[in-house]
């Protein structure tokens, strides 16, 4: 009952304030002057300071450079750029970014002493890149652009079980030259990527420059096995093989088989790679395996239900 008595007193007293209160909300108006229709902004604009007066003021608005100060200031600014030896054409953005940053650097010493901006290629230089992306699209063999070379086809036996569906003749393997163009089945050319990419061009490394060539024993040829008499025919009867009798350095050397599989780096270099080729290849021989093979890598892709067998 005391509560309902102290809430209607203090309704009694607010009456008088709410008599006085505005008929509408307090909504934000047009900033105009009450007597001209003059806006405001134009009235604050007219109050600023004139940039020419000679009052003290003049800098209070950035004002544009005289056009003999700015050839003055880009004239001294290309001087400096040829004096850092900055060569050829700078365009003036990229020549103010520059200097900014120069002198940017000249305060901090792990700043970045130029912006680095990639430089747009000549023309001629486009083309040429084009022109070599669109041979090498026409050389590309068995769908893709790795294996260069030339679609051969159809290839027949002169026995029966010799033969090549779908041949293909190989000079070159992702940027790797064949001495000799080799015929295979497009199986055999992509397992010989497999192993340039994976492996014999990480087992040389920098070594003599690099991989450059490989020297080729042998590829298709309708014959038995190690060309011996009532042996059944060779995986290079079929198309599925290729003989590798050296590796060729960008430096010109040679790495051997005959010659350098032994001790050494070469040779340390030539087992790593025949070690490699087992799993690209169902067949990985070598002067280990016999004395067929003392001269040669032999690589064929034959499958057997335990493995490949490497040698």
């Amino acid at each position: 009952m005391r509560a309902r008595v102290v809430l209607a007193g203090l309704l009694v007293a607010a009456l008088p304030a709410l008599a006085e209160a505005p008929d509408s909300s307090a909504w934000p108006v047009s900033r105009t002057d009450t007597g001209s229709a003059t806006p405001i902004a134009a009235t604050v604009d007219a109050a600023l300071p004139d940039p020419a007066a000679p009052d003290g003021l003049a800098g209070f608005r950035p004002v544009q450079r005289p056009a003999a100060l700015e050839r003055t200031l880009n004239e001294r600014l290309a001087y400096e750029l040829r004096a850092a030896g900055i060569p050829g054409f700078v365009p003036e953005d990229a020549a103010v970014a520059i200097a900014r940053s120069q002198a940017f650097a000249a305060r901090s010493p792990l700043a970045v002493a130029q912006v680095l901006r990639p430089e747009v290629r000549p023309a001629a230089m486009v083309e040429r890149v084009m022109a070599k992306r669109r041979e090498r699209a026409r050389g590309a063999v068995c769908g893709d652009i790795s294996l260069q070379g030339e679609a051969v086809g159809y290839v027949p036996g002169a026995v029966s079980g010799c033969g090549v569906q779908d041949a293909v003749k190989l000079r070159s393997v992702s940027g790797v030259t064949l001495s000799q163009t080799a015929v295979m089945d497009c199986g055999t050319a992509k397992a010989l990527k497999r192993w340039v990419e994976k492996g014999l061009k990480p087992s040389v490394g920098s070594y003599g420059g690099g991989v450059a060539a490989l020297r080729v024993a042998a590829h298709y040829a309708c014959r038995s096995r190690n060309n011996q008499r009532g042996e059944k025919i060779s995986e290079h009867g079929k198309g599925r093989a290729i003989d590798i009798a050296a590796i060729r350095l960008r430096n010109g050397d040679e790495l051997s088989v005959l010659g350098d599989w032994g001790g050494g780096a070469e040779g340390r270099i030539l087992r790593q790679a025949h070690k490699s080729a087992c799993g690209p290849f169902g067949t990985v021989l070598g002067p280990n395996a016999n004395a067929f093979h003392r001269d040669h890598f032999h690589f064929d892709t034959a499958r057997y239900r335990s493995g490949s067998y490497c040698r």
